[in-house]
């Protein structure tokens, strides 16, 4: 499991490494049933605190991408991924109606904020 973390970004460390399994998990990249590194492993090699991996993997556990054992670790759900995609998807989507509704308010039209995002799309 590869994690970057970047001291630069704007999300809190724990976000970093949620959205990066996240990433992982359904890219394919960490599969189903999959054992994580413990807390405390992955702590030390990200030279982080435990608090801070902990806080990760809790917030993917109640979102449904992780399953934890007590005693034997955290494992990549074996739920289904369509139904965790189509919850990103609908999150996006809200986003996107408010970025709608903002850019009529401003007389942003249809064309500039397709093009605003190709843009921004295109900068990762």
């Amino acid at each position: 499991m590869d994690i970057i973390l970047l001291n630069s970004s704007d999300l809190p460390i724990y976000q970093q490494i949620k959205h990066q399994i996240i990433e992982q998990i359904l890219k394919g990249q960490l599969l189903e049933g999959e054992q994580l590194p413990s807390i405390r492993k992955l702590a030390q090699e990200l030279k982080i605190s435990v608090i801070t991996t902990k806080r990760a993997y809790e917030e993917l556990e109640r979102e449904g991408y992780i399953d934890s054992v007590l005693g034997k670790g955290s494992f990549v759900s074996l739920s289904d991924k369509q139904m965790l995609r189509q919850r990103q998807l609908e999150t996006v989507r809200k986003q996107l109606k408010e970025i709608v509704q903002d850019s009529k308010k401003y007389d942003i039209t249809l064309q500039q904020l397709i093009l605003h995002i190709t843009q921004l799309y295109g900068e990762d």
